[in-house]
C-alpha cells in the first residue's frame, strides 16, 4: 500500500452502490485491500447481547469498501484525486495532489 490512502482521510467512493458519499476512513485493512469509511456502506447486524452491545437487537455499521472504489479528497481543492510522491531536501517523502500540486501531508 505504501503512502496511499491512511487513518483520518477524506475519502470518495468513485463506483458501486455508495458512489458520491464522503467520509473519513477509520481503518485500512492493507492485507485485505480493504478500508472502513465513515457513514459509508453501512449494514444490519443482528446482535446477542454481550459486554459490548448490552442491549443487543439490531446494530448498524460500516462494512469493508475495496480501496480500489475510494479517491483521496485533496484538503485544498476539494476534489477526489490521484495521490503523488514527492521528496523535499530532508529527504522526508509527502504525499501531493495530482490536481493542485499541494501536499496532502502537514
Amino acid at each position: 500500500m505504501g503512502l496511499g490512502i491512511k487513518k483520518g482521510d477524506t475519502v470518495e467512493v468513485i463506483t458501486g452502490k455508495e458512489r458520491g458519499k464522503k467520509g473519513r476512513v477509520l481503518s485500512v485493512m492493507s492485507s485485505k485491500s480493504t478500508m472502513i469509511v465513515e457513514k459509508v456502506n453501512v449494514i444490519k447486524r443482528h446482535m446477542k447481547p454481550s459486554k459490548k452491545y448490552a442491549q443487543g437487537g439490531i446494530i448498524e455499521k460500516e462494512a469493508p469498501v475495496q480501496i480500489s472504489n475510494v479517491m483521496l479528497v485533496c484538503p485544498r481543492c476539494n476534489k477526489p484525486t490521484r495521490i503523488g510522491t514527492t521528496i523535499f531536501s530532508d529527504n522526508k517523502k509527502s504525499r501531493i495532489c495530482k490536481k493542485c500540486r499541494e501536499t496532502i501531508d502537514q
